[in-house]
């Protein structure tokens, strides 16, 4: 911790300097030391180095759930932070991530930060480039001059580094409390896509319903059955564990029903390894009419696209699904039936039915923009609905429920 006067209008504050380390970091599997800071990861290095592919890469990056957090009584606070954002060739520039301020588990403030690196993304051809940028600072101002704990979620879709960071009274890491922690694994729907701010995506919200410590390990595109993330879930210290499987088998035509009945019961088997009585809850999809009885693969609607919007159509044949190919409605009756049969000897494992989540109701009067991913409000539902299925009454979380919001 270092002490340095910093100008503030026409006061001179002392800011103090607080080295950014694990303990200051809740929900990310590791850091990685970098040239400017640290890299918060979603998946451990043993996990990153089993696949090559460069989607998974990117969104395990994207530091969604992660969060700073600490007790203090600093009015002040800032955060040099390196952003990798991502560009479309040919599409409007997206958003700057945005950082959410809680204090004493409220959302008071939310901001962005300049500078950043540029990852461009040619959808037409998969090809990459990436242009270095400055690290940028957020700031917070005018908190409330108590004892409090503090947490800044990071954007959870954009890559981000950490520099620095600086106070106006010295900082201690939150304990957490009481509160259980819940791991939750899923697709880019889990991992946040569209929603409004990290502390708004529906795990977020249904976390924070529930009283529980989120580590959310949602993967955009990349839920697919894979072992090494089955091991991450099963090496992870947690007290509630729930995955949310279907859409991107779809989506990505990944497997047909032979492979996957067993692909479920394998990946299931592994999270037991390491927790054999934790309360295990198996998440079906949520309602996508365009893959409810159609299969895979998703692709971008071209004509969308040359209008300037990302919309998403399903090519695959509604006849194919007599030889294997899956759909949403085929994934929903598989896995209510695997959780029914392992049910017999697991009495800690639950199923929940997406479309309690979000149905064709839903749907009607909150449409997914893009036809696959909710938005902000359609986010905040999902999280509220979960956190009423799995948390209240006799929903698969409810004895383990927090006391603190």
């Amino acid at each position: 911790m270092t002490l340095r006067p910093r100008p503030r209008g026409d006061v001179i504050n002392t800011w103090i300097t607080t080295p950014l380390t694990a303990g200051l970091v809740r929900g990310a599997a590791e850091l990685e030391r970098t040239e400017h800071g640290l890299r918060p990861h979603r998946l451990p290095a043993r996990a990153r180095a089993q696949t090559p592919d460069p989607q998974l890469a990117m969104v395990e990056a994207q530091p969604s759930g992660v969060r700073i957090s600490f007790r203090t009584r600093a009015t002040a606070v800032e955060l040099d932070t390196l952003a990798t954002r991502r560009v479309y060739a040919g599409l409007p520039p997206r958003p700057h991530g945005v950082y959410d301020l809680l204090v004493d588990g409220h959302l008071t403030s939310r901001r962005s930060v300049a500078g950043g690196a540029t990852l461009t993304i040619d959808m037409a051809t998969g090809s990459t480039s990436h242009q270095p940028g400055p690290v940028g600072t957020v700031s917070f101002t005018g908190l409330p001059d108590t004892d409090k704990d503090v947490e800044i979620w990071l954007p959870h879709n954009e890559a981000t580094e950490l520099v620095a960071l600086r106070t106006d009274a010295p900082v201690v890491p939150a304990t957490g409390g009481d509160r259980p922690v819940w791991l939750h694994h899923g697709s880019s729907i889990s991992h946040g896509s569209d929603a409004a701010s990290p502390s708004t995506t529906w795990p977020a919200v249904a976390a924070a319903a529930g009283g529980v410590d989120l580590i959310n390990l949602g993967l955009g595109g990349s839920a697919l059955l894979d072992p090494f993330t089955a091991r991450t879930l099963r090496d992870t210290a947690a007290d509630l564990i729930s995955v949310k499987i279907g859409i991107n088998l779809v989506n990505a035509d990944l497997m047909r029903l032979r492979a996957f009945v067993p692909a479920v019961h394998g990946f299931l088997d592994t999270i037991r390894e390491g927790h054999p009585s934790t309360p295990l809850l198996v998440v079906s999809p949520i309602y996508c009419p365009i893959h409810e009885g159609t299969p895979g693969p998703a692709s971008f609607d071209l004509g969308a696209l040359r209008d300037g919007r990302v919309e998403f159509v399903a090519t695959g044949d509604p006849a194919d699904r007599a030889a294997g190919k899956l759909t949403l409605r085929v994934i929903r009756e598989e896995l209510a039936r695997i959780v029914a049969q392992r049910a017999t000897d697991d009495p800690h494992l639950h199923h929940l039915d997406g479309l309690g989540l979000y149905g064709a109701a839903d749907f009607a009067d909150l449409p997914l923009p893009d036809r696959l991913h909710p938005d902000a409000a359609a986010h905040r539902r999902i999280g509220e609905n979960f956190a009423r299925l799995a948390f209240e009454g006799t929903g698969a979380f409810a004895a383990h429920r927090s006391g603190r919001g």
